[in-house]
């Protein structure tokens, strides 16, 4: 019997050395896992107004009796552009992130539009409805190569072959990924590959140059792209076209060419983004030797071409594209 009591003697002053000396809890407060959940504080937005042109952004605020799981979303009532922020806290201010600068979780992109605003507390069946006005867009930094708003630009080469349901053209027939307008690439061509392309040439911007960084590590080309319901057959071909000489020419035999070969894409609209220098040559949509010195060099491009093409065999194929544009220090946050 004194060997058992001593044992267990041991045993608590064994556990009692074992106890954290700061006497911090490890894991969640009892109170979040069973107390009551109550608003203590309803929710509410500190700016109905947002002009985020100008750099506003606006906060959700609420407070809870207890942490909880919680999300707010946000969706343009014209756009059809989702912006998700979700925490876990008993509180809603900008110190957990419950702050909007206009970007967008889902595109399309925000427009000048009233919004949908929903808060919601799942594991406690609490929702929340309210509104908000997006009075201007946040600006994007960056080259815009094409955004469509103004039509076709002079200088843009465009071909078309004389297949069957031919489309390229610029359109506002569903919800653009940016602005209003994008650019529909769509026919069924029976001999080629090649249903169509458009060129958009360095000699057509400002300068005649698209201004880029000379460091091909920072530059990143951004687009989105649309894939309607049904199709799986779309093959969208990016080539980047350097003019290493700089004589106002590209030559197919000594000056590179770097490639961006996009298939098997999800429905809807996506962005797509690439940093200048992971790009590659192709022929036949096979890596290749570089055409030219084999140095990435952004700043001599001389021509971006977009091909749509689709295996012939397959038949008709289409995709949409907008917002075109460099970025640079990384990828475009939409």
């Amino acid at each position: 019997m004194r060997t058992q009591i001593i044992s267990a003697l041991a045993l608590i002053l064994t556990l009692s050395a074992c106890e954290r000396e700061d006497k911090q809890f490890m894991g969640p407060a009892l109170t979040d896992i069973f107390g009551d959940f109550s608003v203590l504080e309803e929710f509410d937005i500190s700016d109905r107004q947002v002009d985020f042109a100008n750099g506003e952004s606006t906060t959700f605020t609420a407070l809870f009796s207890k942490q909880v799981d919680w999300e707010v979303r946000i969706e343009g009532l014209e756009s059809g552009a989702i912006k998700s922020i979700s925490g876990f806290s008993s509180i809603l201010d900008a110190s957990t992130s419950a702050v909007w600068n206009g970007t967008t979780t889902e595109l399309p992109l925000f427009k000048v539009e009233e919004c949908a605003v929903e808060l919601r507390v799942p594991s406690d069946s609490l929702v929340v409805h309210d509104t908000i006005t997006v009075t201007s867009v946040r600006d994007i930094s960056g080259i815009t190569i094409a955004d469509f708003e103004n039509g076709m630009q002079s200088g843009w080469n465009v071909f078309a072959q004389s297949g069957a349901n031919m489309s390229f053209a610029i359109r506002d027939d569903i919800p653009a990924a940016q602005g209003d307008k994008y650019y529909d690439m769509g026919g069924e061509v029976s001999w080629d590959y090649l249903i169509g392309l458009i060129d958009f040439p360095a000699s057509a911007y400002p300068d005649g140059t698209f201004g880029l960084s000379p460091d091909p590590s920072a530059v990143y080309f951004n687009v989105m792209l649309y894939i309607p319901e049904g199709i799986t057959n779309e093959i969208v071909l990016f080539r980047f076209n350097e003019d290493e000489n700089e004589d106002g020419l590209w030559s197919d035999s000594s000056e590179d060419q770097w490639a961006l070969e996009l298939t098997g894409l999800d429905q809807g609209w996506q962005q797509v983004s690439i940093r200048y220098s992971d790009m590659v040559t192709l022929i036949n949509g096979q890596p290749a030797a570089p055409f030219g010195n084999g140095l990435y060099e952004p700043n001599k491009l001389h021509t971006i071409s977009v091909l749509f093409l689709a295996n012939p065999a397959t038949g008709y194929s289409q995709t949409l594209m907008d917002y075109l544009i460099f970025t640079e220090g990384g990828p475009l946050v939409p």
